[in-house]
């Protein structure tokens, strides 16, 4: 027992870094869209039980995808100056381990939508392929982060259809706009690793928009603001929600003219600071339904 408990206590934080726990900002950007959703399709606050399920899936997901993508990139990771440290990449886990974690916390994802209704089931198994195929993406095309903005968004269209039963094209607008954010964060977060992943023959946007990449990025947030001016006109928001639309148009100049020199720090930074976007689109829903 005392040999099972050391155990425990040596390979936890081996985990935690696998998964990401430590590094919390993923979670974030997943968790905005999917309370966006739920706050949508309940015209307010959701159903308690949906909150607290979908909050847990988001925590369980996340994860279980930073575990299969640490598999994927086991080769890579310890090329890139950013990601040598993590436990794969640095042999303090075995790749088995890696894919052991991730079919775990699959499985409390299942335990956690079979509570739900038979379509969100349904649209869970695309969920589960997304997640354990997007790491994979990088390897035969350059638009991994298209395939990122369909896992990370695909919770969209299963909180509609837990919480009414059915997924109306406001949700399908929603899980839009959220793909045009998604490139749009994880281009810069890409762009701070373009040089190491040239070397080793890794494909992003970062490495297809080149010199582009600021505009294109620039390009991609409008699109999502103006998808979400849609919404709320769909919805009959009025002045005060789409204000709060303002102060997160504004904090997506922030972000890309905070990346303007390109230094990898700063593109994580970047990156970083849409936590803030996501909060304010969020408040933007609040104000909606109070």
């Amino acid at each position: 027992m005392t040999h099972f408990l050391q155990l425990i206590r040596d390979r936890l934080p081996l985990y935690i870094a696998l998964t990401r726990l430590n590094r919390p900002i993923g979670i974030y950007l997943l968790l905005w869209p999917t309370w966006w959703a739920l706050w949508l399709a309940a015209g307010g606050v959701p159903d308690w039980r949906l909150l607290v399920i979908f909050t847990l899936g988001v925590v369980v997901m996340r994860s279980a995808g930073c575990a299969i993508n640490d598999y994927a990139d086991r080769h890579v990771d310890g090329h890139v100056a950013r990601t040598k440290n993590r436990p794969l990449a640095a042999g303090l886990i075995r790749p088995s381990e890696a894919v052991g974690v991730f079919v775990f916390l699959s499985l409390v994802g299942l335990v956690l939508v079979l509570q739900l209704n038979t379509t969100t089931i349904l649209l869970s198994i695309v969920a589960l392929i997304l997640a354990a195929t997007y790491p994979f993406g990088k390897r035969f095309h350059h638009l991994p982060q298209v395939q990122l903005g369909m896992a990370f968004g695909w919770a969209i269209p299963m909180a509609f259809a837990a919480q009414t039963g059915t997924v109306p094209m406001v949700g399908w607008l929603l899980f839009l706009a959220n793909m045009f954010w998604t490139v749009a964060y994880d281009t810069l977060y890409a762009m701070a690793d373009r040089e190491d992943d040239l070397k080793v023959g890794v494909k992003s946007t970062a490495v297809l928009f080149g010199r582009f990449d600021l505009l294109i990025v620039s390009a991609l947030y409008v699109a999502t603001l103006a998808t979400l001016i849609l919404i709320g006109v769909i919805q009959g928001f009025g002045l005060i929600p789409f204000m709060a639309l303002l102060l997160a148009a504004v904090s997506a100049v922030w972000i890309v003219y905070s990346a303007r020199d390109r230094d990898p720090a700063h593109c994580v930074r970047a990156f970083l600071r849409n936590n803030v976007f996501g909060a304010l689109v969020m408040i933007a829903l609040l104000l909606a339904y109070s």
